[in-house]
């Protein structure tokens, strides 16, 4: 499999368990909504996609954070996920999590490593 990379964001534009950065990713032929944020001083991406109901999970653009900065919240119906595994530890997700995606952080920016 040949492998590609995008930047998505400089390093500096993902605060710890700040604001998320969304993207778009092209998977099965059809564009797709996807995020970025950091937690454990690690960038974590995922599809932007509820595990429960395929919805977005960003309340406003960008928030992906519940009040408490320690879970990734649904805010269609409040389903927590761990941002650092996107396992859902609560919620109607029966033990489904989100959908990951790789991506590494170097010369001061972030890049999605895409996979054909």
């Amino acid at each position: 499999m040949a492998a590609g990379e995008r930047l998505i964001c400089a390093s500096c534009d993902l605060l710890e368990k700040g604001p998320g950065i969304r993207f778009e990713i092209q998977r099965y032929g059809q564009e797709m909504p996807a995020f970025l944020v950091r937690s454990g001083g690690k960038p974590r991406a995922y599809l932007n996609q509820c595990s429960h109901v395929p919805v977005e999970l960003d309340w406003q653009a960008g928030e992906f954070f519940d009040s408490s900065g320690l879970y990734l919240i649904c805010a269609v119906h409040g389903a927590l996920f761990a941002p650092e595994t996107g396992h859902c530890v609560s919620g109607r997700c029966n033990g489904k999590g989100l959908i990951p995606l790789k991506v590494e952080e170097r010369a001061e920016g972030i890049f999605l490593i895409e996979q054909d």
